[in-house]
């Protein structure tokens, strides 16, 4: 039995491309015709069918690509000295460690775990701790590191991600995301339990006596340990896999999990083995990497470490282990030779963004079945915020009851900031801006579907033009203006690769985009148009309004943003709009009907990036300098998870989660309280209602209005059938149960030719 997965269907019918009718949605995507102008019927090119099909253009672009790679390993691998590609390869072992239980887990879950680099980390911390701060002996404190390690594997597991089994992946992802949270919290606390304030030099490793020269670096023993142990570890996984019945198991599950449990392997136990087992790999790494580095106290190391695996597992395309470690030795390799010749970490991450996205791109296929569509869906699973219903709109109660909301709604935004001091009118202006931020992920992930974790990137580069016209004398509207049209326009350069990448993929793309650009392309020292220095004060608004005065500033937010949510509506309305939420369900569906799913995923990436460029132009002028801390990879995690927390199909739900956010940021402003105290909070709303903030809002809208039409007499079918389908609890069969057998008192007997659930004729 092979160890990689087992084919999908998407890759069968890839291959009979052509040959399938349109029922399947073969041929309905090779004769997609779109109404001209004329009210004529224009054949749409290949490229806009299927995004960049044609073979000339395809063996173009990975021409470009080759050779893009060839001329980097010139300029930066073969120049570099045997002593740097070798402690590269010693440090990309150990990323291949953390991106093999990366591929373990993904095969197991269909997820990517954010959390796989902190699983790690806290055993680093720990053992840092202990033979640092206690003074534990070294292998007493490596044996305790290893065993916690393991045991947070297994409890993640067991109480969170078994729990979140059967919802949709973007739930789940969004619960790793807040794992990792909790365990950054953690590592920041272990080292005060030990009354470690800073980060010592290092502590004695055992096998450091030995040491040796190879110019430019010196190597100790720790260098060799990590060359013996690693490769031990990989023998040891193998043999495990091929030769030992928990190692099939777990290759089973993973291929196949239906048929697992059809064969009677228990998938929910193999499942918390691959857990525990990955947890394990990235606890050796982080423990390892501190004997080289150095121990990592008062820092996160976990966003450190899931970059660098996280771009390895993708070139293995998430299946095949030793693809994904030799991808991260090489990949270690790379950004060691990089930092040798630039002498300076913000050279990394842009060479990695181009690996990761030219290994996206070249693995992606132009056809997808519609086994890969309903997968991509229940990434897509958004709950629809639906109007109020006809019956109701104009029943007088329900009228006065939502103008009622509205004016407390206008009292809490407008007036009650009046009489609040500048210091908390400033975190209410950063909130306003944080919330147009996150509606800006509503355009583009709860309404298309494109999972994003750029926004911050889309908003640092209109930041940047907004303080660098702003700075040189232009107005601030205009200055505005322009950040948001670069910002667009940024999006839809991002974008582009999303004609050929999906679901988990495009967002580790465009996570990758931002790191690149918050250490390179957004660094003043490497561009030296990016404003650098402290902006001058906000301008006169209208020779009126001294927006340097933090009420007025707020006002102006609050205006924006207000105009932010119209424009939103008006979309939503749209044909544009419903084609966004179209192409989001079903997109070979929508092409059938002459929807050009393209064209419309690159509007909504406009639109989104426009939006945040104008909060990142806003956040700017409200620092009066340049966005830095915003481009981290946890400030990116952090606003997907207040969006989807908040609800992707409801504005008013991720503004509500905005404000949640910011009100615990301000009454809990130590860090890793503040890390601990989201993460468990979000986990409690997830597991009571997986709808979010906006679900809650609007199933008590809902109970309003049903309690009005019943007080009314008024028969409202759509709020009738919510209810009962709220009080319908269907059977849930066990995974783990072997399906019940028919017996034959249960058998219906049917005529030959009779279909099935037919009535028979008296």
């Amino acid at each position: 039995m092979s160890c990689n997965a087992a084919p999908s269907e998407g890759d069968f019918s890839s291959g009979a491309r052509g040959t399938q009718g349109a029922g399947a949605g073969g041929s309905a995507l090779e004769t997609l015709e779109d109404p001209g102008s004329d009210g004529s019927r224009r054949r749409l090119p290949q490229w806009a069918q299927d995004g960049i099909t044609d073979p000339h253009l395809r063996r173009g672009m990975y021409a470009a690509a080759a050779t893009i790679t060839f001329l980097l390993f010139v300029r930066f691998v073969y120049e570099a000295p045997p002593a740097i590609l070798f402690n590269g390869a010693v440090l990309g072992s150990l990323y291949g460690l953390i991106a093999m239980g990366l591929v373990l887990i993904y095969r197991s879950n269909k997820i990517i775990n954010f959390a796989q680099g902190d699983l790690g980390g806290v055993s680093g911390v720990l053992m840092a701790s202990l033979i640092a701060g206690a003074n534990w002996p070294f292998v007493p404190a490596l044996i305790v590191a290893l065993i916690a390690g393991v045991a947070v594997g297994a409890v993640v597991q067991a109480t969170l991600i078994r729990r979140f089994s059967d919802a949709p992946r973007l739930i789940l992802t969004v619960v790793t995301i807040l794992v990792s949270s909790i365990l950054a919290g953690v590592q920041l606390i272990i080292p005060r339990l030990f009354d470690l304030v800073t980060s010592p030099q290092g502590f004695p490793v055992p096998f450091d006596f030995f040491r040796f020269r190879w110019a430019p670096l010196t190597f100790r023993g720790s260098h060799l340990l990590v060359l013996l142990t690693v490769p031990l570890i990989a023998g040891a996984l193998a043999y495990f896999f091929r030769r030992t019945r928990l190692g099939v198991a777990v290759r089973a599950s993973s291929e196949s999990a239906d048929r697992a449990r059809l064969l009677g392997i228990p998938v929910k136990r193999v499942n918390l083995y691959v857990w525990v087992i990955a947890a394990g790999m990235s606890a050796v790494a982080a423990i390892m990497r501190t004997f080289i580095v150095g121990p990592p106290i008062g820092s996160v190391l976990g966003p450190t470490l899931l970059f660098r695996a996280l771009a390895a597992a993708v070139i293995a395309k998430m299946e095949n282990l030793w693809v994904a470690f030799g991808a991260a030795v090489a990949i270690g390799i790379v950004e060691e030779a990089v930092f040798f010749d630039a002498q300076r970490t913000s050279a990394v991450p842009p060479v990695l963004f181009f690996i990761v996205l030219v290994a996206l791109v070249a693995q992606s296929r132009g056809t997808v079945s519609r086994a890969v569509d309903m997968a991509q869906s229940s990434w897509s699973a958004i709950r629809e915020v639906r109007p109020i219903p006809a019956e109701l709109r104009h029943v007088r109660l329900v009228q006065r009851s939502f103008v009622g909301m509205r004016i407390a709604l206008a009292l809490v935004l407008v007036v009650w900031p009046i009489f609040l001091g500048t210091g908390r009118v400033n975190l209410m202006s950063y909130g306003v801006i944080y919330g147009m931020l996150a509606l800006s992920l509503v355009i583009l992930t709860g309404w298309t579907g494109q999972i994003s974790l750029g926004q911050w990137g889309f908003a640092g580069f209109g930041g940047a033009v907004t303080g660098a016209m702003y700075a040189a004398g232009w107005n601030v509207l205009v200055a505005l203006l322009a950040g948001g049209l670069v910002g667009a326009a940024v999006a839809i350069a991002v974008g582009i690769p999303a004609l050929r990448i999906r679901g988990l993929f495009l967002a580790v793309a465009t996570f990758a985009f931002t790191l690149a650009a918050g250490s390179f392309f957004l660094n003043p020292q490497e561009f030296s148009w990016v404003p650098a220095q402290r902006l001058p004060e906000r301008p006169i608004l209208l020779e009126r309004w001294d927006l340097e005065t933090e009420h007025a500033f707020y006002y102006f937010c609050l205006v924006l943003l207000g105009t932010v949510l119209l424009m939103m509506r008006a979309i939503r309305s749209s044909r544009t709009g419903r084609a966004m939420v179209a192409v989001r369900e079903n997109e070979r569906g929508v092409q059938a009907f002459g929807v050009n799913a393209i064209r419309t995923k690159l509007v909504a990436f406009a639109f989104s990036g426009f939006v945040a460029a104008v909060a990142g132009g806003l956040a700017v002028m409200h620092q009066h300098g340049r966005l830095a801390v915003q481009l981290g990879a946890e400030e990116n995690l952090r606003l997907f998870l207040i969006a989807v927390v908040g609800g992707l199909g409801s504005a008013a739900g991720v503004l509500t989660s905005v404000a949640l956010f910011q009100i615990v940021d301000f009454f809990v402003p130590a860090a890793e309280f503040r890390l601990l105290f989201n993460g468990f909070g979000v986990l409690i709303i997830l597991l009571v209602y997986p709808s979010g903030f906006g679900g809650i809002l609007y199933d008590l809208r809902d109970s309003f209005l049903r309690r009005v039409a019943t007080a009314r007499g008024i028969h409202v079918p759509s709020l009738v059938a919510d209810s009962r389908m709220q009080e319908e609890e269907p059977d849930v069969l066990d995974p783990d149960e072997p399906p019940p057998l028919v017996t034959h008192e249960d058998a219906i007997e049917l005529e030959p030719d009779e279909p099935v659930g037919a009535g028979r004729a008296s």
